[in-house]
């Protein structure tokens, strides 16, 4: 006993460093998460476009278009006459919507998605006029104008008509001009939330003590971090104003080691994909697998009546319905541990995508499938 006790001492330690130096997935906090109140703002605004090449709304069937059009021109100074609805074809009604990032100052320049509205074929070449964009708040943060890029094709002659990708919508880059300031109390606090992507205890657990055991800018010690619940973990920031953006940092960019993931198949039943990831295990089991398969064929048949019988030609069909089962083999599954061993034994079915959600169903029912079966 003497001399076998070092000996497993031995093992065990060989054994806690194998397991030690094995690869861990680790990722960065801002990868995970994000800090409470640190987001965007999403902004609308309704405008025109001008300069199509006749390729603009048709007034008849967008009315609007002309409506706009005539309001414009009446805050320019030009008065149509009463009852005149002018017949635009190089002016188009469109959606604009952009984004307004977080901290974004007075001046700042943003991109915007420029969308038609009525019935336009292209926005190919043209030129959004001044637009405002507002908020969910009703108030005006940005304004938008300048030279759509699209970034489709399309000619059309003689009945034909030739298209590369999509030519009702387009980008402005540096389209907009922030004009309003969204107030962010983020950096004023003494504490920040940092909310997880996806709900997990360990998870939120593991982001705090990556965060506990680092010291970071501005702080006098460890940083404080304690997990709330499964998805919000407590930070306390650096008491001095000037450290807290470095504190956050260096923050975001702590990698923090996750668990394995849960083991989870996702099965869209409409376009027959099967998806699984690393975690999923397959226990040892017996599959049948056969197939039905039903064909009818139809034949056109004449009837025609008799020399001198009152009557005329008809034609009918004859169906032939038959019905064909393949004989399903029973096969056998091996126990497999890896993602890889997984794929090979279901591949061995020789099943179609279709075939393989059944099996895939079947096998979560017995209790071979050691994974969560979800369906999209």
């Amino acid at each position: 006993m003497k001399t076998t006790r070092p000996l497993l001492r031995t093992l065990l330690a060989f054994a806690l460093a194998i397991v030690a130096c094995a690869p861990a997935m680790a990722e960065r906090i801002r990868e995970l998460a994000s800090i409470q109140g640190v987001r965007p703002n999403q902004l609308i605004g309704y405008g025109l476009v001008v300069g199509l090449d006749g390729s603009g709304d048709q007034t008849t069937q967008a009315p609007f278009t002309a409506q706009s059009v005539q309001s414009m021109l009446s805050q320019l100074g030009v008065q149509l006459p009463p009852g005149i609805t002018p017949q635009l074809r190089n002016a188009a009604a469109v959606m604009v919507t952009a984004q307004l990032p977080p901290f974004a100052q007075s001046g700042q320049l943003i991109d915007v998605t420029v969308s038609s509205l009525g019935n336009a074929k292209s926005l190919r070449g043209g030129t959004l006029l001044l637009t405002p964009l507002r908020g969910t708040d009703g108030q005006v943060y940005a304004m938008a104008q300048g030279n759509l890029v699209v970034g489709g094709a399309g000619a059309s002659a003689a009945g034909s008509k030739v298209q590369i990708n999509h030519l009702s919508a387009g980008r402005v880059p540096g389209g907009a001009t922030v004009e309003r300031v969204v107030p962010n109390r983020t950096l004023s606090a003494d504490l920040i939330h940092i909310e997880l992507n996806d709900t997990d205890f360990g998870t939120a657990r593991r982001v705090a003590d990556a965060i506990n055991a680092r010291a970071l800018p501005g702080q006098g010690q460890t940083a404080v971090a304690e997990p709330l619940d499964a998805r919000v973990i407590r930070v306390q920031l650096p008491a001095d104003p000037a450290s807290r953006v470095p504190f956050l940092a260096e923050l975001e960019n702590l990698e923090v080691r996750l668990p394995r993931p849960v083991a989870k198949v996702i099965v869209n039943a409409r376009t027959g994909s099967v998806v699984m990831n690393q975690s999923v295990t397959l226990t040892p089991s017996a599959v049948a697998h056969g197939s039905l398969s039903v064909t009818v064929e139809t034949t056109p048949v004449v009837s025609q009546p008799n020399p001198f019988a009152q009557g005329s030609t008809v034609v009918v069909e004859k169906a032939d319905i038959t019905i064909r089962q393949d004989s399903g083999s029973l096969m056998v599954l091996e126990g497999a541990a890896s993602l890889a061993d997984v794929v090979k034994a279901l591949n061995s079915l020789g099943a179609t995508a279709q075939d393989l959600i059944a099996i895939l169903q079947a096998l979560k029912a017995a209790g071979s499938l050691r994974a969560e079966l979800e369906i999209i």
